[in-house]
């Protein structure tokens, strides 16, 4: 949940925007950092201003349906600080759902496992290179770390990936 209000307050620091704006950042930009949904959104800019930490003015343009405008205030941007720092701090487990595959590995028989572990590869391989194509942002350093972040743990998986074909090779 906190890493949540800290994406939505950390966006609002800049400037004041309505709930379609942060989605679509959302969506376009930070899907590599988060996979909130639009309800997920609107739910915690609902709950910061609720907790006093962001205000929302309505505004009305031209015919459009009246919209809500979000903005950060002095007991969010402390809020924000707060969870940056905590954030920062902070280390994690990270459960990888393919672990669980790895569990059970000796059930298959090799010929089915091997091929198996090449497609996760392949497919990881596909996700480095995408990352590796992700345009450097030049605003914010933050950014572009949380990318290099991203793809270094990538190719630890791939580095693990491919010690562990290799290992499993040499059993047959």
């Amino acid at each position: 949940m906190e890493h949540r209000s800290l994406i939505l307050l950390g966006l609002l620091m800049n400037q004041s925007q309505h709930g379609y704006q942060i989605n679509e950042f959302i969506e376009r930009n930070l899907s590599t950092v988060t996979d909130m949904k639009k309800p997920t959104a609107y739910a915690a800019l609902d709950r910061l201003s609720q907790n006093g930490y962001i205000d929302i003015q309505l505004e009305q343009e031209g015919n459009r349906p009246t919209r809500k405008v979000y903005s950060i205030n002095e007991n969010g941007k402390q809020y924000f600080y707060n969870l940056l720092l905590n954030n920062l701090a902070s280390a994690e487990s990270v459960n990888y759902q393919g672990d669980i595959g790895l569990m059970f590995i000796d059930l298959l028989p090799l010929e089915k496992t091997i091929p198996a572990l090449k497609e996760r590869l392949k497919k990881n391989q596909e996700l480095i290179e995408r990352f590796k194509k992700t345009p450097a942002h030049a605003e914010r350093s933050g950014v572009n770390l949380a990318i290099h972040h991203k793809l270094t743990m990538l190719e630890a998986e791939a580095g693990f990936l491919k010690k562990t074909i290799r290992q499993l090779g040499s059993q047959d």
